[in-house]
């Protein structure tokens, strides 16, 4: 079981910021999380800065405009699990009691590229072949629609909850409620997923304070503990491959849930990467919330919102808050850290104490995923 602590996060909102740099987009996420975790910038003996896209030096360039310099700086490029690698990473050392203190950043801007999909490695075999990540999950949801008895407005409904939560995130990139109308009339993007149905792209960076129990117990505030932190790249999988069973999330969460020392009935909130709703669905029955199959039942009698079993995704998710790539995985352990804590206003889920983050990242042809990360939390 982990000795690592969350005693500081913060966000920026996520949006489009066309003309900031990333470090402009990052400081005051970072300035906020110190402050709250009431440590001073010397007491920072580790940067850890995930992201996809910043380019070379991305993490010093960002801890240069804030003055802090002379410790190790780790920049870390993971796909959409580039953030939460970085938070794998200080765990690691501070429960190797190699530092006391780590700051971890998530950071992206995508409206560098000026709309559309995003970039893909042109030497993958599949993205020579027209493969992009609308239309990977979109074969995926017509297979999962197939072979189970989910339907569309399943599809729809997703949408609408992301939307209904986030309405009440401030940090959320999408805050507009929509109806299941309004999902389904939306313009296609990739059969069948229409506008909605997809998580829009932006920019935006969230931090962490990291620390170990023995800064800890110096510090005042509320705090954290990661329970578990697990990290997984894709099983070698030429050929066949079932598109309805994300094998790498499932084994991700069990073996986190062993080292947490609960399961997912002790969950209170999940925090998991509806980059597409279909995903979320999936999501549900690898986390062990519902049999192979079954996980749109969930979505249809309330189970994963406000007053059911667990909530998924207040923040509003990839969906609705936004997913600026390497930020993600960040801005969820943040949205967990203030829901543990009790501070996180209109969409506290009361009672809060078990949380799990999940997120997934890229594809490579030949592996069935390319990263998987989860953490489970417990508020102390």
């Amino acid at each position: 079981m982990s000795t690592a602590y969350i005693q500081g996060a913060a966000m920026t909102p996520f949006g489009k910021y066309p003309g900031a740099s990333y470090a402009g987009i990052a400081v005051p996420a970072i300035r906020d999380a110190i402050v709250t975790a009431g440590v001073a910038k010397s007491d920072i003996q580790a940067v850890y800065c995930g992201h996809a896209y910043g380019g070379m030096l991305t993490g010093q360039r960002i801890c240069k405009e804030l003055g802090i310099g002379g410790v190790p700086v780790v920049n870390v490029d993971n796909a959409c699990s580039g953030g939460a690698t970085a938070m794998y990473e200080a765990i690691r050392s501070i429960e190797a009691e190699e530092i006391d203190v780590a700051l971890v950043i998530g950071v992206d801007k995508l409206t560098q590229f000026s709309g559309g999909t995003l970039p893909l490695p042109p030497e993958d075999r599949e993205v020579q072949r027209g493969a992009v990540m609308p239309a990977i999950y979109a074969m995926r949801a017509r297979r999962y629609l197939h072979e189970t008895d989910a339907t569309i407005e399943d599809l729809a409904a997703v949408s609408v909850k992301a939307r209904r939560h986030g309405a009440k995130n401030p940090y959320a990139q999408m805050r507009k409620l929509v109806t299941a109308e309004d999902v389904l009339d939306a313009r296609m993007i990739a059969d069948p997923f229409t506008l909605f149905m997809c998580c829009p792209t932006g920019d935006g960076a969230a931090a962490l304070v990291v620390v170990s129990e023995r800064k800890r117990r110096e510090l005042e505030g509320s705090s954290v503990r990661v329970l578990a932190s697990v990290l997984h790249s894709g099983e070698v999988a030429e050929g066949f491959r079932d598109m309805t069973y994300p094998e790498i999330s499932e084994r991700s969460a069990f073996e986190a849930y062993e080292a947490a020392g609960i399961g997912p009935d002790d969950l209170d909130v999940i925090e998991l990467h509806d980059a597409f709703t279909s995903a979320e669905l999936m999501y549900y029955e690898c986390f062990g919330l519902a049999p192979h199959g079954e996980g749109f039942k969930l979505i249809r009698d309330g189970s994963t919102t406000y007053g059911g079993r667990v909530v998924v995704n207040p923040s509003g998710g990839l969906l609705a808050k936004g997913h600026p790539v390497g930020a993600s995985g960040v801005a969820q352990a943040a949205e967990v850290f203030w829901q543990l804590t009790g501070t996180a206003a209109d969409r506290q889920v009361d009672g809060a104490r078990h949380a799990l983050t999940h997120v997934t990242g890229g594809g490579v042809s030949g592996l069935d995923h390319g990263s998987c990360a989860v953490h489970v939390y417990e508020a102390v």
